[in-house]
């Protein structure tokens, strides 16, 4: 990163808020804390931060809540800091916009690799990783939508824009720059930079059906990002190089076969 990367860590644990300060200062960050949901405030009103560390289990308004607040009104990472068994929690919590989360206790080099992570994501993107290098369009048709692979921003049906955390760019990026392939979600994982360990939790799956309530007509029927049972997902592009008519796509033992009308 060009300029020292800007994180504010939101805790009621004292200690946990100074560890984590003296840890990412010494990485090359600027840190700032918050004890709540009201100091968390007096920080984003005076500053602007890259990421947010966000602690579930405050006083008052929980993580979660401000979590959703958060995404509401900025555009920053969020990873969310949660206790081990709080795994419906985690999946609220990826519902409601944070972009990856690290249970407690944690190791403080892994939480260092997240966050580095999320940050890659938001700025110019990592390398794509995975299963194909061939150059593909800046702008992408997902559906009705549009996916600006240079700007890492979505577009809506009219033009509008539509918002997506570092996570939900990602597995767009792979669906856009695979289409028409059944990808896994350890493909998925891959191709979008995460941990392995979601691959058990399915917090996978709680990232696309996020993503369908964006770019599909009805989410309950998606006709775009599609499930493959018992294999993963494939971004159907209604695509065809070939003028002689629509493409169906057809799923036959694991295999994708396009049929022209």
């Amino acid at each position: 990163m060009g300029e020292r990367g800007k994180i504010l860590v939101v805790d009621d644990d004292q200690d946990v808020r100074e560890t984590l300060r003296d840890y990412f200062e010494h990485s090359g960050f600027d840190v700032f804390v918050a004890g709540d949901g009201d100091g968390m405030r007096k920080i984003l009103t005076a500053r602007a931060v890259d990421l947010v560390l966000m602690d579930l289990s405050l006083p008052g308004e929980d993580g979660l809540t401000l979590t959703r607040e958060l995404r509401s009104k900025h555009g920053m990472g969020i990873i969310m800091l949660t206790a081990a068994g709080q795994v419906v929690d985690r999946i609220v919590g990826l519902e409601m916009g944070a972009d990856d989360y690290v249970p407690k206790p944690f190791e403080p080099r892994e939480l260092l690799a997240r966050v580095k992570s999320v940050l890659r994501r938001q700025g110019k993107g990592a390398p794509a990783s995975g299963l194909s290098t061939e150059p593909r369009p800046e702008v992408v048709r997902i559906g009705a939508c549009a996916l600006d692979l240079a700007k890492h921003w979505l577009y809506g049906a009219s033009g509008e824009e539509v918002f997506l955390t570092s996570m939900g760019f990602d597995l767009l990026h792979a669906f856009a720059t695979h289409p028409d392939r059944v990808l896994s979600r350890a493909q998925l994982l891959e191709l979008a930079h995460q941990r392995e360990g979601d691959v058990f939790d399915r917090s996978i799956d709680v990232r696309i059906a996020r993503i369908r309530r964006k770019i599909e007509v009805d989410p309950e029927k998606p006709r775009v990002l599609k499930t493959v049972r018992g294999v993963g997902y494939i971004c159907v592009s209604g695509q065809s190089k070939q003028p002689r008519g629509p493409m169906v796509t057809w799923m036959i033992r694991g295999t994708v076969i396009g049929l022209r009308g």
